[in-house]
C-alpha cells in the first residue's frame, strides 16, 4: 500500500494492491483452461463496467494474472489464478480511515 499525503485540507491519496484468487476444476487441461479464461474475462469485464466498484474507489485497476495447476487429494485437477487489481481512493484525516 502506498500513501500520499494531499494537504489542503489534509487527505490521503490511497494505491493499495489487492489480489483476487480464484480455481476452477475441469475433466482436461483444455477444459480448465477455457473455464479459467472466461471467469477472468467476467471478472475485467465487472471491473471495466464500473471503475468504481460502485463508489467503494476512485480507480479500479487490473493487471495480468498469474496461473498456476492445482492437485488435490483425491479430487480432480484444477487451474487456478491471481488477478492483481490496484485500487485507488482519498481518505480524509487519516490514513486508517
Amino acid at each position: 500500500m502506498e500513501e500520499t499525503a494531499i494537504l489542503s485540507p489534509l487527505a490521503w491519496a490511497i494505491e493499495h494492491r489487492a489480489e483476487i484468487e480464484v480455481t476452477v476444476a475441469g475433466a482436461t487441461p483444455a477444459a480448465r483452461t477455457a473455464l479459467l479464461d472466461a471467469l477472468l474475462m467476467d471478472i475485467a469485464a465487472a471491473i471495466s463496467a464500473d471503475r468504481t466498484l460502485g463508489g467503494a474507489v476512485d480507480w479500479a485497476q487490473p493487471g495480468a494474472p498469474s496461473f498456476d495447476d492445482v492437485e488435490f487429494e483425491g479430487a480432480a485437477a484444477g487451474r487456478a489464478a491471481s488477478l492483481p487489481v490496484t485500487l485507488f481512493y482519498t481518505v480524509a484525516g487519516s490514513p486508517l480511515a
